[in-house]
């Protein structure tokens, strides 16, 4: 069940923007697929946070609104509010109340309705299980690599299954050789540091199938590959946001040390939601000013947006 958070929106301040910038194809993409989100009378936001574990409310004074997408409904209903002065969404992950375990979210329903509303950043904040001694309770880790042990989950859309409008997608392979915005990364470090928690620069992201916690053997085995924390949600989503063209950044809390890295009788999930909710306060301001610094409205220049490039999908993405 390692995933998330619990917050609510709060004072970060919102960057000066530059005057004037190139128009370029990826901007017009973004500025079609927000004045498409406006025109159908749904609230648009370019910035989207993803919650999980304890993590099912993030925003006040929000609007509500139900969306559908070619492969099902996403988690929940999408929630619009403002940080900063900047257009945010949050869809819980597991759905309010956790109704979802990690191997059964709809991980692209998620990734597309986010798109459909013209986010183009997403944050991934999740709980995780600390593989080493020293990545104990309350360390804050951004990955900049993860490790796929998930054994069922579709992770693509590219799959040449035809969609409810007759489209068929092409083969696509993009590149994940660096699955996390750079961009993104650098907003949530200096996010953390700016709130007085020095967070762990980089490490792999072990994301296994779930619901079940590891066993001592495969938590063993983890830490001796050199891999730092392990979760159950981070894998898909960054992928399905690459192949969307979308910046993902995954922003880990370890809330236990995993099995093999401890002596007693291995993690509960009460262990988890008792160490999230210590640390609620501090996360939330993190995950606010990470959002003030996240590069938005046509100032994105990273990997991510073009990983489509010289692609074609052979669907129309929202």
């Amino acid at each position: 069940m390692y995933g998330g958070v619990l917050g609510v929106c709060g004072g970060a301040r919102r960057r000066p923007r530059a005057a004037s910038r190139a128009f370029s194809r990826t901007d017009n993409v973004a500025a079609m697929a927000t004045n498409a989100s406006e025109l159908s009378g749904i609230p648009s936001a370019e910035i989207g946070v993803i919650g999980g574990s304890g993590f099912y409310s993030f925003l006040e004074d929000v609007t509500e609104v139900q969306v559908d997408t070619p492969y099902g409904s996403p988690s929940d209903s999408l929630f619009f509010g403002e940080i900063a002065g900047l257009k945010v969404v949050f869809l819980p992950r597991h759905g309010r109340g956790h109704h979802l375990p990690p191997n059964r979210i709809n991980y692209r329903a998620n990734l597309w309705a986010l798109r459909s509303v013209g986010v183009r950043q997403v944050l991934g904040p999740c709980a995780v299980g600390g593989l080493r001694p020293e990545y104990g309770p309350g360390t804050l880790l951004v990955p900049d690599q993860f490790v796929d042990r998930t054994q069922a989950r579709v992770q693509t859309f590219y799959d040449g299954y035809p969609l409810p409008d007759g489209s068929v997608p092409n083969v696509v392979h993009v590149s994940t050789a660096d699955p996390y915005c750079p961009e993104g990364r650098k907003a949530a470090l200096a996010a953390a540091r700016g709130q007085d928690w020095e967070p762990v620069d980089g490490g792999a992201l072990v994301v296994v199938e779930g619901p079940r916690f590891s066993t001592r053997a495969e938590s063993v085995w983890y830490r001796s590959m050199g891999w730092s924390v392990v979760g159950m949600t981070g894998h898909p989503e960054a992928v399905l946001a690459r192949e969307l063209a979308l910046c993902y950044t995954s922003i880990t809390l370890v809330t236990d040390l995993d099995a093999g890295a401890e002596s007693g009788e291995g993690v509960t999930h009460g262990d988890v939601l008792k160490v999230f909710a210590a640390n609620v306060e501090r996360l939330r301001a993190v995950l606010f000013d990470a959002v003030a610094g996240l590069p938005v409205d046509g100032e994105r220049n990273c990997p991510c947006m073009r990983a489509l490039d010289g692609l074609d999908p052979g669907i129309q993405l929202p």
